[in-house]
């Protein structure tokens, strides 16, 4: 396969910086918050995750697209989320021999605009000044003001709830249900497959609800404990899914959640979030465990975070874990019930792994819980 010659492209932000390129995927006009992933691989992971719904990434690596995507073992969902993707160099042509097809035939598929040929080091330094915004790619409309002023269109992140929008819509399972030691329901509010395969070889037998279920149908199942995922959009935004983690914890059966999850926690603890200035994503973040001392490498993606000062004056909440670049909350944990969360991705598709040992935590929860 041959690199083919692609059209201009315009990348505009919404302070009306303007960035010039070449089109990628799918012919056309799309938009969303702009933010950064300072991965070196795992890009088809990163544009499956439902975290990253609403949003356009930049990805900070050289190369994109030099592997191609491979269907089976590296979806993290049904379909591509990503609004947009921004990239230096993407290289239509792959060499991995287990490739399915090019990323560009994939994005194509996924309806995915992008632009590539873009100093990607100076975008990620405008927008770690200036903080995320929202921008607008084009491959059809190549006039600035005619983008900004589609640009204004485009809803703010902050307020937005988006979990309901890539929620699973049907109650489904995981897990040999037959063989399972134990029952875990899970909140969908964006998760992962990798979340559930890490659940389900360690003997749960998962049963995954729709992000607004009401609690009374889940508790219905009579679960031996309970998981809240990760998931895209405004914390603040969801008190369905906070009064149901409230309801969750009345229980006191041992409850996990993970990124949107561990926010969710949080405000159902009385602890309230904000949105972060560039926020964090990648697989290369230090976390520093209180508990054990030992640092972990994590893989992150967040926009929105835990205020550090109401933590510390909450006497139900114990602090567990703490970034190491920013001393943000990573972790925390109740005093009063079995209930813990971080705000990583100890699951970590396609790596690092430092941080699997929470499954197993979970896992030795609920096992003591059920003596």
């Amino acid at each position: 396969m041959k690199q083919v010659q692609q059209p201009d492209a315009l990348l505009v932000l919404k302070d009306g910086s303007v960035f010039r390129g070449t089109a990628l995927g799918k012919i056309g006009t799309a938009g969303g918050e702009i933010c950064f992933n300072t991965g070196m691989t795992g890009y088809q992971e990163i544009y499956t995750d439902p975290s990253y719904y609403g949003q356009v990434i930049v990805n900070t690596t050289s190369h994109i697209g030099n592997y191609g995507v491979q269907y089976r073992d590296e979806e993290e969902s049904g379909s591509v989320k990503i609004r947009g993707m921004v990239c230096n160099f993407f290289s239509q042509i792959h060499s991995r021999h287990t490739a399915d097809t090019s990323l560009q035939e994939y994005f194509e598929r996924a309806n995915i605009v992008g632009i590539s040929g873009i100093d990607t080091r100076q975008v990620v330094r405008h927008i770690r000044d200036k903080g995320v915004m929202n921008c607008i790619i084009s491959s059809e409309i190549l006039d600035p003001a005619i983008l900004l002023d589609r640009l204004h269109q485009i809803p703010d992140m902050e307020g937005l709830e988006l979990s309901s929008e890539v929620s699973t819509q049907q109650i489904y399972e995981a897990g040999d249900a037959g063989r399972a030691d134990f029952k875990v329901a899970v909140l969908d509010l964006g998760i992962k497959k990798s979340i559930l395969n890490n659940l389900a070889s360690r003997g749960a037998h998962c049963r995954v609800f729709p992000a607004k279920t009401p609690f009374e149908e889940i508790n219905a199942w009579n679960p031996d404990g309970y998981f809240i995922s990760n998931g895209p959009g405004d914390p603040a935004a969801m008190p369905y899914a906070v009064q149901t983690v409230k309801q969750a914890l009345e229980t006191d059966k041992p409850l996990f959640g993970i990124c949107l999850g561990h926010q969710i926690l949080s405000l159902a603890s009385g602890i309230t979030t904000y949105k972060m200035h560039n926020g964090h994503r990648g697989l290369n973040h230090p976390v520093k465990n209180l508990i054990t001392g030992l640092c972990e490498v994590t893989s992150q993606n967040h926009g929105f975070a835990v205020r550090a000062d109401e933590v510390m004056d909450n006497r139900d909440i114990e602090l567990t874990h703490i970034n190491l670049n920013d001393k943000t909350i990573e972790g925390i944990r109740r005093k009063d019930r079995p209930a813990f969360s971080v705000q990583y991705h100890p699951e970590a598709s396609p790596g690092p792994h430092d941080s699997r040992y929470l499954f197993d935590d979970f896992v030795k929860l609920i096992e003591v819980e059920a003596r």
